[in-house]
């Protein structure tokens, strides 16, 4: 698929799991928090990671989640569920968790998880069906992970 294609979440696994989850308070484990470093590829975490409880993502693993906002190392989390960053080149999408309430802009979404997505190589899903008008991330410069 190329970057510039609008995903169709018939054709990922992930994503449609993933969409069922925007708009609904989610309950994160945060098994990688704020400030941390990965433990294979040594980037740090500039906002608290984790997965939901009791999940099964088609990776094998529980879905993975953004929690953006907070800015301190969590634990645990919860959260509305306002987006889903699909990525392009592998079947592991991720939610975009935030504070009850917070609103953020698809731009400031795109900053926050740029510490770790591949510029050019997903899309941020707002809402069930459609992406974000927003064009894909693309950064120059930026290392892949």
């Amino acid at each position: 698929m190329q970057p510039s294609q609008t995903p169709n979440p018939a054709e990922s696994a992930s994503l449609r799991m993933a969409l069922q989850y925007i708009g609904r308070h989610v309950t994160l484990t945060i098994d990688r928090p704020y400030g941390t470093n990965h433990p294979v590829y040594g980037f740090r975490y500039e906002t608290n990671y984790g997965y939901v409880p009791g999940t099964l993502a088609p990776d094998g693993e529980e879905l993975d989640a953004y929690l953006l906002g907070p800015t301190q190392p969590l634990e645990r989390g919860e959260g509305t569920c306002i987006g889903v960053i699909h990525r392009l080149d592998d079947d592991d999408d991720k939610l975009v968790v935030v504070p009850d309430g917070c609103h953020l802009t698809d731009a400031e979404i795109l900053a926050a998880v740029a510490f770790q997505e591949r510029p050019g190589r997903h899309r941020l899903f707002r809402s069930r069906h459609q992406p974000s008008t927003s064009a894909p991330s693309r950064q120059p410069g930026h290392p892949d992970r």
